[in-house]
């Protein structure tokens, strides 16, 4: 089953270069308006809540929250470079006695968009740079007495820069706006905290392919749902849990469906399912397999 999944994600890779080519005759086409803001809003993620019907090996939850606030620095909408600061938090609500909230994670962040390609064009070049701290705002020992994890009060800390860039291209076929994206992650050895090192891979190759579907519009003018599709997948390097360096283990792995229905104007459903390393600070060590679902704001405007 995994080396199935696995052989998907490869597949979806490949795609991005293939249907590139098919948009070379496409210049004369009208094509839906898409801003460095836009390109932005794509990589920078959305706001979601889970339900609490995870299915899956993680924690029983009533819910995950991703909570992604973005601040845009720029000096007008048509500028080519452009910042954003970020104050991003994780939330879990454990579905235990007192229903706990446990350690989130604060991932505040600042990056820096440079267009490179002209706006006018189908397809579009933009340079990204970041910088990000994760931490979840705790001061007990990293290791409880046996050993492991201290999951309620260990202090997790690691800060991280990140640089890549993101292509834009348009489907009219399927009426697509599409977007690859690609970056490596460097997580300093002076940056992060000294447990970590050994289990936590300091190296990490990023890399998504999303899908916008855009529906006709209506004859009478009425709005049509919207419909979108992301996959990501990340290679990580360097030393880990004593993993040979092409263990399967290393790559994390994710698909997201999204659906608004006609009916909502900015929230809309989405199917997720994650294999890989936990993302949630001290759960860092737990081989997750998870399908869930939520809500999820998607605004982007074309």
């Amino acid at each position: 089953m995994y080396k199935k999944i696995t052989l998907i994600f490869l597949i979806l890779w490949g795609l991005p270069p293939i249907v590139s080519a098919q948009n070379d005759t496409t210049e004369h086409i009208l094509v839906p308006k898409v801003d460095l803001s836009t390109i932005i809003q794509v990589n920078q993620g959305n706001s979601y809540i889970t339900a609490p019907t995870d299915i899956g090996n993680i924690e029983p939850l009533m819910f995950e929250a991703n909570i992604v606030p973005n601040f845009l620095i720029r000096a007008s909408k048509d500028s080519r470079l452009m910042g954003v600061l970020t104050a991003q938090i994780i939330i879990r609500m454990y579905n235990e006695y007192s229903y706990p909230v446990r350690t989130p994670s604060y991932m505040p962040h600042v990056t820096v968009y440079y267009r490179l390609s002209d706006k006018e064009k189908i397809k579009r070049i933009t340079a990204f740079a970041r910088y990000e701290h994760h931490s979840n705002g705790q001061d007990g020992d990293f290791f409880l007495e046996d050993g492991s994890p201290n999951l309620k009060t260990g202090d997790f800390s690691t800060n991280f820069f990140e640089a890549g860039f993101i292509k834009t291209f348009y489907n009219p076929r399927f009426e697509a706006v599409q977007f690859f994206r690609s970056s490596f992650e460097w997580h300093p050895e002076s940056l992060t905290a000294n447990e970590l090192i050994g289990d936590y891979s300091l190296y990490r190759w990023n890399n998504s392919f999303s899908v916008f579907k855009l529906p006709e519009a209506s004859k009478n003018g009425k709005k049509k749902a919207r419909l979108s599709i992301r996959a990501d997948a990340t290679w990580m390097f360097g030393d880990l849990f004593d993993w040979d360096a092409t263990s399967l283990n290393r790559i994390n792995l994710g698909l997201t469906v999204f659906y608004s229905p006609k009916f909502l104007e900015d929230i809309g459903f989405f199917v997720h399912y994650y294999h890989g390393l936990d993302y949630y600070n001290m759960y860092y060590s737990h081989q997750l397999d998870v399908l869930r679902f939520g809500i999820m704001t998607e605004i982007l405007r074309f």
